[in-house]
């Protein structure tokens, strides 16, 4: 009995992991198993330092860089520039990191910039929402890898839609918005130029596309489709992920939290006269809310 054909991207995929198996620089941990990561490619130096000549890159004080093999040199320069990044660790799995280059010696930006290196003592931060929105941080330029990506700028990825995700949160904590410019440094091999069609590729709401495509080569600019909602989609998030990363957690109870204090008419500042307390039960999901912010504010490390 004969397989299915894969779908279009997953087509693409293959295709382009194919083409790609000739330039790219092995996993440490995965070898060239191109579906558990996205690769590091010879000439990606190349790719790097024409990023850096973007306007958008150097107007940006903050920016959110995948943890792709490929932006290991964006990040080091990135932190000789001056720039703070948020970098979320692999699969979420341990919510996102802040590099902040004021508070790392110049001599360990090299180890900060690793995956390996930049949680260690003293280099990276481990922060949770509360803590970024505490510091202010903003988000002025997206920078990410790609398994493959489109002229129209969309980005495939392994297949679990992570930038996504990330997206779809920050906007909705207000830490990015629809005009806030995506890059994509890839290997030219990985850049499909025979334009597939949007509904072929089957694009969904929360894709995100990309203003730039840097490759070795070139920067494109892309003829960009719409931007994505602008909120995370808790029907599209799976149980698995919601129980096992803490990110979708914290978001979960401040969301629900918020909920609770605007049906009982109260800011979201607590420098607020003292009022009668409500005599209203918490329903099931307003308590599922409380139970999730005291759980995080347990783990939280000063």
């Amino acid at each position: 009995m004969s397989s299915s054909p894969p779908n279009p991207r997953e087509a693409l995929r293959r295709l382009t992991r194919s083409n790609l198996l000739q330039h790219v620089v092995p996993d440490s941990r995965f070898g060239y198993d191109m579906s558990a990561f996205i690769p590091d490619f010879r000439g990606s130096s190349s790719a790097v330092r024409r990023l850096v000549e973007l306007p958008c890159y150097k107007s940006a004080s903050t920016l959110l860089v995948e943890p792709d093999n490929c932006l290991q040199e964006l990040r080091f320069q990135a932190l000789k520039d001056g720039k703070k990044m948020v970098v979320s660790t692999y699969g979420l799995r341990r919510g996102f990191v802040l590099l902040d280059p004021r508070r790392i010696g110049e001599e360990k930006f090299e180890l900060a910039s690793l995956l390996d290196g930049m949680e260690k003592p003293g280099l990276g931060r481990n922060v949770s929402w509360t803590q970024l929105q505490e510091e202010g941080i903003r988000l002025d330029l997206c920078v990410a890898g790609a398994v493959a990506v489109t002229l129209a700028g969309l980005r495939i990825d392994k297949g679990y839609g992570w930038l996504d995700l990330q997206w779809g949160m920050f906007m909705d904590r207000g830490m990015l918005g629809s005009a806030t410019p995506v890059a994509v440094v890839v290997h030219s091999s990985q850049i499909v130029r025979d334009k597939p069609s949007m509904s072929e590729l089957h694009i969904k709401p929360w894709d995100t596309p990309c203003n730039f495509i840097v490759s070795p080569d070139e920067v494109i600019e892309t003829r960009k489709y719409a931007m994505p909602i602008d909120r995370i989609l808790w029907d599209k998030v799976k149980p698995e992920q919601l129980a096992t990363l803490p990110p979708l957690q914290e978001l979960k109870g401040i969301q629900m939290m918020e909920t609770i204090m605007r049906s009982s008419g109260l800011p979201p500042q607590p420098e607020v006269p003292q009022q009668k307390p409500s005599d209203k039960v918490p329903n099931a999901d307003e308590l599922m809310g409380i139970q999730m912010v005291e759980k995080i504010m347990k783990g939280y490390k000063p």
